[in-house]
């Protein structure tokens, strides 16, 4: 396993992290789920990240009960904040003061922790002061309760402003986690420069297209039943946009670039995230035990130059790479 340093802070997490945003809790069973973290342990992974709102909080109490026993000083444990949780009461939700504490402890207990390394803000709140939200933040940072700061889906200017705040409060906001793959470009032109500048390194989610960048949907064709596609419980949603022929076409195109260089479509789709300097680590998931094992063989690949310019070519105007989406994903309403 490959470890960088995430952003500009001290800690150092897997390069490869295991995510259990489709999976733990809903999509497959919590034995399944405890053998795909037992399997990303076997394989070097020591960063796991998930989110209140995965399944409702199943999602961190799977997670929870599968690290228990393991030494925490040797694991990275993320989890977020913001969408509705519980019985998704007016309080339930956002990023104010009130949802962040309770919201951090409700976190704690279902993971079975007493902190954890970054408590990273969802999405953005239009509705809440963000003086509000990073000082609620920061006295969460203070109380131990997390080591550091992080965003997730979050424009470069609503980065900006948090990071000055975050100075003036004295904690450290260290990382932005947003969608990131071959063919979802957008954090490109803006986030990640400001992010450079700011010292915050990118977690990246969805880096094989929620499954697409596998090679295993075909122009043409239903969804191998079973995949995600298939999956009514917010999977088929997930993956629908990159679901056209013209798109699926130009990633069958992969497939020989990938065979070239000795990897699978997916492994060379992680490996290809983990290619940006900026990137600390490629945020993957697991149905199967044996899904871990081989995303994990991306960690430390280098595609060479050429490779990498085949991979533009191939996937041409497929790719979505317009910026003003990252400020349109944040929410304009109250999440309810």
């Amino acid at each position: 396993m490959e470890f960088r340093y995430l952003g500009r802070s001290g800690m150092q997490i897997s390069a490869i992290t295991y995510g259990n945003w489709l999976t733990h809790g809903s999509q497959v069973e919590n034995d399944v789920a405890t053998q795909c973290v037992r399997a990303a342990l076997d394989h070097g992974i020591t960063t796991f990240d998930t989110a209140d709102v995965y399944a409702n909080g199943k999602a961190e109490e799977v997670l929870g009960a599968a690290l228990k026993g393991e030494r925490r000083e040797s694991l990275e444990i993320f989890t977020k904040v913001y969408w509705p949780v519980g019985p998704r009461g007016k309080n339930d939700q956002g990023l104010s003061r009130k949802h962040i504490l309770e919201g951090i402890d409700a976190s704690l207990r279902r993971l079975g922790t007493d902190y954890v390394d970054l408590y990273q803000a969802h999405r953005y709140d239009v509705y809440t002061p963000l003086e509000e939200t990073m000082q609620a933040f920061a006295d969460v940072v203070r109380a131990g309760k997390a080591l550091y700061i992080g965003v997730s889906e979050w424009s470069a200017e609503q980065i900006r402003a948090a990071h000055g705040l975050a100075v003036s409060l004295s904690v450290s906001l260290v990382s932005s986690q947003p969608q990131y793959s071959m063919l979802h470009r957008i954090i490109e032109p803006e986030v990640v420069p400001t992010c450079e500048e700011l010292g915050l390194g990118q977690i990246v989610w969805s880096p094989i297209a929620q499954g697409v960048l596998t090679g295993k949907y075909k122009p043409g064709e239903a969804p191998p039943p079973g995949s995600r596609a298939t999956d009514e419980s917010g999977g088929a949603q997930a993956i629908a946009r990159f679901l056209n022929d013209e798109t699926l076409t130009r990633v069958q195109a992969l497939a020989p670039i990938a065979g070239d260089l000795g990897l699978t479509m997916a492994q060379l789709a992680v490996a290809w995230v983990l290619q940006n300097a900026d990137v600390a680590a490629a945020l993957v998931g697991a149905s199967r035990p044996e899904q871990v094992a081989e995303n994990v063989k991306a960690a430390g690949v280098r595609i060479p130059e050429d490779a990498m310019k085949a991979i533009d070519a191939a996937l041409g105007d497929s790719v979505e790479r317009d910026a003003g989406l990252v400020a349109r994903s944040t929410p304009r309403r109250r999440p309810v």
